[in-house]
């Protein structure tokens, strides 16, 4: 990966994006392919869709790649009058991590012209004033609070209710090809999105349309996702995704199969997958000399594969998919070979897409 693409990868990581507060991503999304689409719109929802158009006319079939611009997060509930803050979780945030985490809360109080970021860390009573049957329990989200530092008024000065909040770290490379970040679900579905849509411009365009598609409010139901399916209406929607790696001790592979960071992106294969376009993508994997595995999906994969199925009279979906490590965690894991693999298969699956392929299971 190059280092302008590793900064774009960084800059998606790292904006402040829970669900419904997708702006700060969405603009940086817009801001990258504003010299390579020939249309860029964002709808009612805040999902974001940049047109790349085909060679055909309309003719061959349009392909939308999408990965969703939200990731998981918190709210401010409440401020108490020494400046505490309660909070509510946005998507699937575990309990069990948070005590002791820094996070950062993004104040919009009277004296903020955008959003302020403000460190805060998770508080809850060190385990010496914790009974010992309590020791043994995940300690409740509404036994915790958020301390900001700052007194009761100060606090309620900068930061109102509603306003959201993140856990407070970063993007970093470490060991050997690998990156951490606390949002990789789903920015690198966003950031396979923008890269498949520079790629397939600088190999001449597709015969059909290609947009790329930064969906909202995955997180907490697919919203994004069915209503960019129905408002962009695309013969084909990929979906470019996380999805969990079990090479790391305590998974049972007899259980949930095998995914191992760094021998390629998952291609999806179940029920909530058109089998045509799963034998094509295995195909242009193959072309395009890039490793993959697959990954099997017995029922709906709770992407936005799902909604992009059940659009309008249906439409044809893929999942693609990035083996990650602690998903919804701030340490979420991967390799970034993978990435770079899952751009060139996708890639070469839009271009070798033609008028005629017929994708009606047969």
């Amino acid at each position: 990966m190059n280092s302008n693409d590793l900064k774009f990868l960084q800059e998606l990581t790292e904006a402040p994006s829970p669900s419904g507060y997708e702006v700060p991503a969405a603009k940086i999304m817009c801001r990258r392919l504003a010299s390579v689409a020939n249309k860029i719109e964002t709808n009612i929802m805040g999902s974001v869709h940049a047109t790349l158009e085909g060679k055909s006319g309309g003719v061959a079939p349009s392909l939308m790649i999408a990965g969703h611009l939200d990731e998981v997060g918190m709210m401010v509930k409440y401020i108490d009058d020494d400046g505490y803050i309660s909070f509510d979780p946005i998507g699937g945030v575990d309990a069990a991590i948070l005590p002791g985490t820094r996070v950062y809360v993004y104040g919009s109080g009277k004296n903020s012209a955008k959003p302020e970021p403000i460190l805060g860390v998770m508080g809850r009573k060190p385990i010496h004033l914790i009974e010992q049957d309590e020791r043994k329990a995940v300690t409740k989200m509404d036994k915790l609070f958020i301390d900001v530092g700052l007194d009761g008024k100060t606090a309620k000065e900068r930061i109102r209710i509603g306003d959201c909040i993140t856990y407070g770290v970063g993007f970093q490379e470490y060991g050997d090809g690998f990156a951490v970040a606390r949002a990789f679900d789903d920015k690198i579905g966003v950031w396979i999105a923008c890269r498949v849509l520079e790629d397939v411009k600088k190999a001449g365009r597709a015969l059909g349309n290609v947009i790329a598609v930064g969906t909202v409010q995955e997180e907490i139901g697919l919203r994004g996702a069915t209503t960019s399916a129905y408002g962009v209406n695309p013969f084909i929607g990929i979906s470019a995704e996380v999805g969990h790696a079990t090479d790391y001790p305590g998974i049972d592979k007899r259980s949930y199969g095998e995914a191992i960071c760094g021998k390629g992106p998952l291609i999806a294969r179940g029920p909530n997958i058109n089998p045509v376009l799963f034998e094509r993508m295995i195909e242009a994997a193959k072309k395009a000399k890039q490793p993959y595995q697959i990954g099997p999906e017995p029922r709906g994969t709770g992407t936005d594969a799902n909604a992009f199925q059940i659009s309008r009279g249906g439409k044809v979906a893929g999942l693609i998919s990035i083996p990650l490590r602690y998903m919804h965690t701030p340490t979420e894991v991967l390799k970034l070979s993978d990435l770079d693999a899952a751009v060139k298969i996708i890639s070469r699956f839009i271009l070798d897409l033609d008028a005629e392929v017929d994708f009606t299971p047969r």
